[in-house]
Parts: structure tokens; sequence; C-alpha cells
């Protein structure tokens, strides 16, 4: 299939239309951030993916139009079920260009694809449709091809991808200079919600497919001398239902193994919880990102709102380091 140029919103949203709003606490599901020319983006999960725009990250300029306006042919073809309703973006500015992955998928379900865009500006609101990063399949894949994050090898400038959802855990795979898995490259499992030997009762509340494995949403930031990596353990989507909440680990190695401030391995269940719903303003938080803008460290979620009945709304807290190298959230 021949790229496409995505022709979607002229000068993004840096220049408002009368259909765009805005807000100081926008809803929001699975928000990823960027920075440019003194503007914030956001991107999160939405239809044809969800935008938004601020100088100051506490009033946002929410677009009523998305970064999609044609959804890929492919897409569809790929995965059965899925029409418009993307899932989960992430990005990265590496080598000259931005470049977007998103999710596509139904609920609950392992056949699912993740797809890439990129461009050589936010502003220019244009994007190029760069294909199909990596796919699954039910009784093919024990994993879920959503959820995607990039993160950058800075020893060796290798772009690696993490994803997933429930199934065998969060899945890790090298990709090459087009954000592509690399040829012979292979999908290996780095995190779970629970040690396989172990004998889980939990039950999933949410999908008969996926089973009690109940991690997703890998996120990873370099930091000092480590590797930290964000995941969400638990249930997301269920409004006041939820009770997502974030767990971390960290590797002096890009590839892991990802250890907790226990020293238990992420592999096989570890993990350190470092924010979930207080029951007072949030009943749950989760699905994460975190940066470091302008020398200060960032984090950002969505929490389920209790004042707001349930719905999802963007999460912002600052990342403080102790003297050991671990973090907390203010």
């Amino acid at each position: 299939m021949p790229k496409l140029l995505y022709a979607l919103l002229s000068m993004y949203c840096l220049h408002a239309s009368a259909d765009d709003f805005t807000t100081g606490s926008p809803l929001v599901h699975d928000p990823v951030m960027a920075y440019e020319d003194s503007t914030y983006y956001i991107f999160s999960t939405g239809v044809g993916i969800q935008q938004m725009t601020s100088t100051d990250r506490a009033t946002w300029t929410v677009s009523r139009r998305p970064v999609m306006s044609v959804i890929p042919r492919w897409t569809r073809d790929s995965v059965p079920g899925f029409r418009n309703h993307v899932w989960a973006p992430d990005i990265i500015h590496w080598h000259g260009r931005w470049w977007l992955a998103y999710s596509c998928s139904t609920f609950g379900k392992n056949g699912s694809a993740i797809g890439l865009l990129s461009t050589k500006r936010l502003s220019y609101g244009i994007w190029n449709d760069e294909g199909c990063i990596v796919s699954s399949k039910p009784r093919r894949d024990n994993w879920n091809a959503i959820d995607p994050n990039f993160v950058i090898d800075s020893q060796t400038d290798t772009p690696w991808l993490v994803w997933g959802s429930f199934w065998d855990g969060i899945q890790m795979i090298r990709l090459d200079s087009t954000m592509h898995v690399a040829a012979g490259a292979q999908p290996v499992t780095i995190a779970r919600r629970y040690d396989p030997a172990a004998q889980i009762q939990a039950e999933n509340p949410t999908s008969k497919y996926a089973g009690t494995n109940a991690i997703e949403a890998p996120f990873i930031l370099r930091h000092g001398d480590y590797y930290y990596l964000f995941v969400s353990w638990d249930y997301c989507c269920r409004g006041s239902k939820s009770n997502y909440r974030v767990a971390v680990g960290r590797s002096r190695n890009v590839t892991g193994p990802y250890l907790d401030r226990d020293g238990r391995d992420m592999l096989y269940g570890g993990g350190t919880v470092i924010i979930e719903g207080n029951k007072l303003e949030f009943d749950a938080i989760g699905h994460c990102a975190a940066y470091n803008f302008n020398g200060d460290d960032v984090f950002i979620s969505h929490g389920y709102s209790i004042s707001k009945n349930g719905a999802a709304v963007l999460v912002q807290r600052r990342i403080e380091w102790t003297a050991d190298g671990w973090l907390s959230l203010k």
C-alpha cells in the first residue's frame, strides 16, 4: 500500500477553530505528551486519535478534529471489528522526525495491530502513514499488540518498542531506522502481573479471553543510570469500578531485567506501586507516561474522577527522585 498523506488540522491546534474548546481539566484516556516550539501536545485514545495543545500545561485547547481524518484500510483488514476508535498512542522525536504509534483493537481480544505515523513537525498537522509495526492474532500469539511505547537505547541509539496488555504481559522488540521491527528480531516478555507459577485466584471481570495477567500500558523513562519501566496493573475502563494503579521497576539495561524497590523481577510479578486511586479524588489512576520537559520531570496519566462520576480526566504529577534513585510523585 502506498504511503498516504493525512492533511490534518491546518496548523494543528496552534490556531484554534470555532469548533475547538479550552479547559483546565480535560477528559482524556491514555494520554501521551510532546513539546515543540513552546507548545505542549497531548495525544490520546479517541476517534482518529484525540489531540489538544497548551502553552502552560494548565489550560488546554482541545481539538474536535482528530489526528487521523482517514483511517488506513489496512487497519480494518488486519483487525476484524476495528473501525475508527484508535487507542493508546505514543510519540517520540528521533532522528529529526516525530514518530507516532497507535493501537487498533477491539475490547478484550488480542486480534490487534500497532500502526505508525510520522511527520517533520507537529505544527504542520500532516502525517505520513508508515503502515504496521507489529500485529497479534488469536491462537497464534500469546500477547496483545496494543499500548505501544518507544524507547531509545542511549548507548547504541537503537530504538525499541514495548507494548502489551494481559495474555503473557509486556513485550519488547528491537526496531530498525524506519521504526519497524528489525530483521530477525522477536518479541520478548519483560513484565507480568503475576509469577506464572503462582496460583492466581483473581477473576477477570472485563474479558473471558484475556485471562488474569492484568498488566498493560508500559512506558520506559531514562533517568540517570537507569531505565524505569512503568506499567498499569489491574482493570481500567470500568468508570468508578476501575482499580487501575501504576507500578514501576528499573534496570541499567533497556532490555531489563526490571527490578522493583525490593529487588523483585517484574518478569515474575514484581513492581513497586507509586500511584493508585485514593477514593477521595480518584477511584483509580493508570495508563501513564513520563517525561523531562525543560528541566522538570513530569508524570501524566488518566484518573477516574469521583466528582465526574468515574469519567477519565488528565492527571499530572511532578516526579521527585530519592538519593538512591527511586521516585515519588508530588
